[in-house]
């Protein structure tokens, strides 16, 4: 008697089968589609450490485009050399004749419309500074391509007393006698009881 075939049945379980699993890869797939939008999503309070710098960058670039003035303010690194107009170019000094003077000289060679400097103030300044007996230069922000940021209570007594009152966009000359400058130590290039000249534009309070 030939045996009976079993063919029909193990086509049905394999049928099932087959079906079954196709139902879990789909359930998977739907289940990892899912997953995959809420992660992709940037926002804050849901972001990974990547997004969150990435928000954070565009953010600061957001604010700091936005909060750019006609007006610099020296306590930012955006305050650089003008371009044009009067303080863009590096101004010449010309020593005065005669005997240094023995108090601060200042002379107002452009005057500024900005904000007025403070004692004690942050600012940002372009200088030229040369000595008063020989004119040679010992200072020049616009040769380092960078101005200087500082406060004023940091430095000789001639700039402390020297720069406020000036305004943003203003130039003024300082002639410094030499005990409001380096005094009988005098410095690097500066030789001891030196009389200073500087002429300083102020681009930011």
């Amino acid at each position: 008697m030939p045996t009976p075939t079993v063919r029909p049945r193990a086509r049905l379980a394999s049928t099932r089968a087959s079906l079954a699993i196709a139902a879990f890869a789909a359930a998977a797939m739907i289940a990892g589609c899912g997953s995959s939008g809420g992660s992709s999503t940037i926002t804050v309070g849901n972001e990974n450490t990547a997004d969150n710098t990435i928000i954070h960058e565009a953010s600061s670039t957001s604010s700091s485009s936005t909060s750019t003035s006609s007006t610099p303010s020296s306590t930012t690194a955006s305050v650089k050399t003008p371009t044009s107009g009067p303080l863009s170019t590096e101004p010449k000094i010309t020593v005065p004749t005669g005997p240094a003077p023995t108090k601060l000289e200042t002379k107002e060679l452009i005057k500024g419309t900005g904000a007025e400097a403070k004692a004690g103030d942050t600012v940002t300044v372009n200088d030229v500074g040369v000595l008063y007996a020989n004119g040679k230069q010992f200072e020049n922000t616009f040769t380092r391509k960078e101005p200087s940021t500082f406060p004023l209570s940091g430095l000789i007594a001639g700039f402390s007393k020297g720069i406020p009152g000036m305004k943003v966009g203003g130039r003024r000359e300082l002639i410094i006698p030499a005990s409001l400058g380096y005094g009988a130590k005098g410095s690097s290039q500066i030789p001891a009881n030196s009389a200073l000249v500087f002429v300083v534009d102020l681009l930011g309070v």
